[in-house]
């Protein structure tokens, strides 16, 4: 019989000192125990971490109730069996798995647990070299035909925290039944496999590739092929002052505005670089709205930066703030306001490049949670729009189905400021969203006009069909 958590304190924490090899872990376990906490240890033991909104997801240290490398173990082992169960033939187990990581402390170790165990079952790993952004990992299974991705990250949570993301086959989020049979086949592989913990495999493996340089090329070739004025991106006056958080997202953006035709970022420098300790900001959350955008702000304004462009530290979310040239001020815009902004851009680049093009196929979308904007917009323009369940993971799913179906997808948005700016990436998408963002202030600014003003702009419907924001 598999061994199975039972309701005996002391029995879980026994068997988890046997199965945990890794030795941070075992001893911050074994002082608690020598201590006779046991409130700390029900606390640790009193519920196990299950797949929620994509993955797992949840402060870092010992136990069931935490994340840490046994956790990565089972979580894998269970995400194995189902993958074997969903792929029994081999030939369909050979299209691989993709695995990132992002600068979080463990997120590596995490990863190459991860990777070597799937290597382990057979199956191919394209293992990120370097850290990258969370939607490189949903870009990457599109690009090579994967059955599956993983991404180790908390996105924005507090530092303490980690997690593990989950993308199935189509590039989306995994949705029911696929979380339930995972969590299914967690449970039923609690031990770990003989050589779960060994990760030398990653050293000599022909399954194991990285993709990384094929990511970065086709990712940045598409977002500049998308691009509607090269001219007017580079000859912008605007200066666009950017902000890492102390995350995966600077070279990429750095790159994105590069491969867009802008002149060079100016750069929040104290939080440029990767810092799994986020010693500038309390929460690592650019939707924290100013208090999260105080450096980004000061820098803005000793270099004469108008538009403040931001991500989470795994690049997933984009915050934007605007400078008021008369007052001073800053506004920094709402996932919604964005979502009307980017929307309104979305569908005016796609008249543009297909003038005369019927709209009867093309669609957006947006959660439940988030404002109709985008419902209005169709209603007046002649579009598609679809309202979704709350989360990334259903609008990712909708997009996928809708491009089996010959569908054309422009955008979606939620207002905890995600946004998936055409279907190269099924998911939130920071860095694309994030340079759409500037290239939509440098074309306002060559016609005098703010993204605040054309925000009212696109908020004053008249009567009717007609439609302020219009983009005919």
């Amino acid at each position: 019989m598999k061994p199975t958590e039972t309701t005996d304190l002391d029995e879980n924490v026994a068997r988890w000192l046997d199965w945990d090899k890794n030795e941070a872990t075992r001893a911050e376990l074994k002082a608690l125990v020598d201590a006779g906490d046991r409130p700390a240890l029900l606390r640790l033991f009193g519920a196990r971490l299950a797949f929620g909104t994509a993955g797992i997801r949840g402060r870092m240290g010992p136990g069931p109730g935490r994340m840490n490398h046994l956790v990565i173990v089972q979580t894998t082992q269970g995400l194995v069996a189902h993958l074997l169960g969903e792929f029994p033939r081999q030939q369909d187990r050979q299209r691989g798995v993709v695995v990132g990581y992002d600068g979080r402390h463990n997120s590596r170790s995490f990863a190459e647990i991860t990777a070597s165990i799937i290597l382990k079952a057979g199956v191919p790993v394209y293992l990120f070299s370097r850290l990258c952004p969370t939607p490189f990992v949903p870009f990457a299974i599109r690009q090579h035909n994967l059955l599956a991705g993983i991404m180790i990250t908390a996105s924005h949570n507090p530092k303490e925290d980690n997690g593990y993301k989950v993308y199935w086959q189509n590039g989306a989020q995994i949705i029911p039944p696929h979380d339930k049979g995972i969590q299914g086949q967690i449970l039923g592989n609690l031990e770990p496999w003989p050589g779960s913990w060994d990760t030398s495999a990653l050293g000599a493996s022909d399954m194991l590739r990285d993709p990384l340089q094929a990511a970065r090329d086709q990712y940045f070739r598409t977002l500049g092929g998308s691009v509607l004025d090269a001219r007017l991106n580079s000859g912008t006056s605007l200066r666009f002052t950017y902000t890492a958080m102390h995350g995966v997202g600077h070279a990429y953006m750095a790159e994105a505005f590069r491969s867009c035709c802008f002149q060079p970022l100016v750069t929040v420098e104290e939080q440029k670089d990767p810092d799994p300790e986020f010693p500038t900001v309390k929460f690592p959350n650019p939707e924290e709205g100013k208090s999260a955008l105080d450096l980004s702000m000061r820098t803005a304004d000793a270099s004469g930066s108008t538009v403040i462009i931001a991500n989470d530290p795994d690049a997933d979310r984009l915050a934007v703030a605007e400078k008021d040239v008369q007052t001073g001020a800053w506004r920094v815009f709402s996932g919604n306001e964005l979502g009307a902004l980017l929307g309104w851009w979305s569908l005016h680049c796609y008249t543009r490049t297909h003038p005369g093009a019927p709209l009867r196929d093309v669609y957006m979308l947006s959660s439940t949670v988030s404002s109709m904007i985008l419902d209005t917009m169709a209603r007046a323009e002649g579009f598609n729009f679809i309202e979704t369940l709350t989360g990334f993971k259903w609008m990712g799913n909708v997009a996928a189905d809708l491009l089996a179906a010959g569908k054309t997808v422009l955008f979606a948005f939620e207002e905890a400021i995600g946004f998936m700016w055409g279907t190269s990436v099924l998911d939130k998408d920071g860095i694309s969203a994030g340079v759409k963002a500037a290239e939509l202030a440098a074309f306002l600014d060559s016609r005098g006009q703010t993204l605040g003003g054309k925000l009212a702009d696109i908020y004053d419907t008249t009567r009717g069909t007609s439609w302020a924001g219009s983009t005919r």
